[in-house]
């Protein structure tokens, strides 16, 4: 199948600047995610979708695909990245002349998420012909349980109201955290769809200490740590095998 990964990274953010080529342990941002694409043994190949030429260059530099950049009106703030999807995809076809069938989006901002948790999406995918596969993780908060909206009076209430009362957090129902990791999809249903929960999406579970999102400074620093932390424990492993 001609499954391609694509890497969505624009210039600029507003929580932290130039966040896809932030540095993380000396290396970019963006370099993680291409380096875990071209890792796969699922994708064919790594394009970068971009309208910044210096993020265009150093995704090069890591073996990167940029045949193209992106508009400059997909890639303000108010800019809907499902548009970027679509036309990273029509691209692609227009230029290749053949039609992508797995379209794959690694975003930068899972730096700690891993190729094998890259192809278990894909594998997903394949093995159950979902529109879509997403990553998720077991949510810190419950709505049913611990968040909570202000009526119109200004009063408390639980977000989501239970038919009956829970005591203990583990009665609640289970509820679950969007990952960054990776979005696995027909090219056929990126092309149609205009809201991701639109078909038949399922989801992989991805462990907390992989599932960092960075949107902020400190979120860089605790993956940072977390990084570091990750080989320190590979380095005593191999110490201890040698």
């Amino acid at each position: 199948m001609n499954t391609i990964g694509f890497i969505f990274a624009r210039g600029g953010s507003k929580g932290l600047w130039q966040k896809n080529i932030a540095l993380l342990a000396g290396e970019p941002l963006i370099a993680y995610s291409i380096r875990k694409a071209r890792a796969s043994r699922y994708i064919e190949r790594v394009i970068v979708s971009t309208e910044d030429e210096e993020i265009a260059a150093i995704a090069r530099t890591y073996g990167a695909e940029v045949p193209f950049m992106r508009p400059p009106e997909l890639a303000t703030d108010a800019a809907i990245e499902i548009h970027a999807w679509k036309h990273a995809l029509e691209a692609v076809e227009a230029r290749d002349g053949r039609p992508v069938e797995i379209f794959v989006n690694v975003p930068t901002t899972a730096p700690l998420f891993t190729s094998d948790d890259l192809d278990r999406c894909i594998s997903e995918q394949r093995q159950t012909a979902a529109d879509m596969v997403i990553c998720v993780c077991d949510a810190h908060r419950n709505p049913f349980f611990n968040m909570f909206m202000r009526d119109s009076d200004g009063f408390i209430r639980l977000a989501a109201e239970p038919e009956t009362p829970f005591y203990h957090r583990q009665e609640a129902p289970r509820v679950l955290d969007i990952v960054t990791g990776a979005y696995v999809a027909t090219a056929d249903y990126v092309r149609r769809f205009d809201s991701l929960f639109e078909g038949r999406v399922r989801a992989i579970d991805v462990p907390p200490e992989r599932a960092i999102d960075i949107d902020t400074a400190i979120d860089l620093k605790l993956a940072e740590f977390l990084l570091a932390e990750n080989r320190r424990t590979q380095a005593q492993l191999n110490c201890g095998s040698s």
